[in-house]
């Protein structure tokens, strides 16, 4: 252990990076021995997408590396805003008549679009729970309803009342003048219609936790405890840090005013604002920023039904300063680079294996082995064999290159072979289109296939690929590239390919020399 730490403290890896930022607030660990606390902000007014959980995922990486070089204890907590008032209604939920008659309220006090739970919010914390755990993750749920309204923020609450106008004097000169004629830090939730009120409030007693505010004409005093209100987003996020302690958030640049805002604000109520780590946003297919009201991103679930769960941690792992597309066309390369990376992590010395993804991934403990067949040699097997095919016909052709193959031995496999179904099924079949060779395209297929028909049926991917590298070198193509791409788009239908050895010896010779026949017909 003493020898990884020494190395992982020189690590260049970005989760050994942020690591050492906490070890250097807290040499010595925090006063009294209590946890650093990471802390990951998920606001439940959508459903829960990649992005929401990719917060969770990269803050563990940090939390686990952190682990590598200290032994000081630490606490993540998963957080949800479920007090906000609900400003729109979704786009991707049912009832949206029902919402749209309690825009205003507090997420937690209104009913749930789906019918499951007792109210929008538990909904979706739920699924956020339901997700996160199925990755293992060790952490410690906490919503603002709770908080808000057991008093446990009272305290704090009160702090925000005592520093009312050092807040306003931060606050005021980021708004624009419109607003900043109506802006307070506390939103009193409203007796009467239960919205959220944003109305300038008076401070009447500030030890007492009272505030006077006009509501719909009536001037009304009211406490702002026990979930009588709630603070303005950017304060509140300043307030929790202070309440919990919390020493590490991560959060996209799209905040990072915000977070300049709050910081100054946590300063202001006597903590200290957390380390943080500005990553760049994911953007869906047209490049635009993922929202959860606007349903553009990719749902957990459907990466799951394309993809495995270890691709979506090798995905959010990388670059996080740098921005990615994040949709269903980038999952097949995912799913190969995972096990690219995990293979060669096996092979690498202590301070290389640090810097691989899959390492923290795994939190050092890497799985060995691997499918024998990549993810992208399976889709273009199902490919070939149509959207009708089944399973159990993948395992028959699986025969011809991995003769010892089943599901027992190979259960990674045997987890690639459905969610590559259901990936050509749903996105691959419908775009192929075999187009006729033409040129000396012709006289070359033509050559693969006698080439073929001398060969037995269990011969090598290797020497395959070499007789087919052989008659591209020969056959009269500009270059190599041309040969390639022919065979792609007249046997395989698409621009882009695997190793042709491998592909052939996969489907089999005699199957392969019929597609060959088939696009020279």
């Amino acid at each position: 252990m003493t020898d990884l730490r020494e190395i992982a403290s020189q690590s260049k890896a970005w989760p050994y990076e942020e690591a050492r930022r906490l070890l250097k607030r807290y040499p010595q660990g925090k006063p009294g021995g209590v946890p650093l606390v990471f802390e990951c902000g998920y606001g439940p007014s959508g459903l829960p997408h990649i992005g929401t959980f990719n917060e969770v995922l990269r803050t563990t990486m940090v939390r686990n590396a952190f682990a590598t070089l200290s032994d000081v204890p630490t606490r993540l907590i998963e957080f949800s805003d479920d007090m906000d008032g609900l400003r729109k209604v979704p786009d991707n939920v049912p009832n949206q008549a029902m919402l749209a008659e309690h825009l205003g309220k507090p997420l937690s006090r209104i009913p749930d679009p789906f019918e499951k739970f007792e109210s929008f919010a538990a909904h979706n914390n739920a699924m956020l729970r339901d997700f996160l755990d199925q990755f293992g993750f060790e952490y410690d749920f906490i919503s603002s309803s709770s908080q808000y309204e057991s008093g446990a923020f009272d305290d704090a609450l009160k702090g925000v009342l005592r520093h009312y106008q050092a807040i306003m004097d931060i606050m005021l000169p980021t708004l624009r003048k419109e607003r900043a004629a109506t802006y307070s830090p506390v939103l009193p939730i409203s007796e009467k219609s239960g919205i959220v009120l944003q109305v300038p409030v008076e401070v009447v007693d500030a030890e007492a936790g009272l505030i006077a505010f006009d509501d719909d004409g009536e001037r009304v005093t009211q406490s702002i405890m026990s979930g009588m209100a709630k603070l303005q987003w950017k304060v509140d996020w300043a307030m929790r840090w202070v309440a919990l302690g919390v020493d590490y958030e991560m959060y996209g640049k799209d905040l990072t005013d915000s977070g300049v805002q709050s910081g100054k604000i946590a300063r202001v109520l006597g903590g200290r604002p957390p380390e943080a780590l500005i990553y760049e946003m994911f953007l869906d297919e047209k490049g635009e920023k993922i929202s959860k009201s606007k349903g553009n991103g990719l749902a957990l679930e459907d990466w799951l039904k394309y993809g495995t769960e270890n691709s979506v941690a090798f995905y959010a792992y990388r670059e996080p300063k740098s921005a990615k597309q994040l949709h269903l066309g980038v999952v097949p390369k995912a799913v190969d680079e995972y096990f690219q990376f995990r293979s060669a992590w096996h092979d690498q010395p202590v301070e290389k294996r640090l810097g691989n993804p899959v390492h923290h991934i795994h939190n050092g403990n890497v799985p060995a082995g691997q499918p024998p067949v990549t993810f992208g040699l399976l889709l273009n097997l199902v490919g070939v064999m149509g959207a009708g095919a089944t399973e159990e016909q993948v395992w028959t052709y699986l025969g011809n290159y991995a003769k010892d193959a089943t599901a027992d031995n190979s259960p990674e496999l045997a987890e690639l072979i459905p969610i590559a179904l259901a990936y050509n099924r749903d996105f691959v079949a419908p775009t192929l289109h075999k187009r006729k060779p033409v040129g000396v395209e012709i006289a070359a297929l033509r050559t693969l296939d006698a080439r073929l028909a001398e060969l037995p049926a269990d011969t090598s991917a290797e020497d395959i690929q070499n007789i087919v590298y052989e008659i591209g070198k020969e056959g009269g193509f500009e270059n190599l590239r041309d040969w390639f791409k022919a065979l792609y788009e007249t046997i395989l239908g698409s621009s882009a390919g695997p190793r042709m050895g491998s592909f052939i010896a996969l489907y089999g010779i005699a199957n392969s020399r019929a597609l060959i026949a088939e696009a020279l017909a």
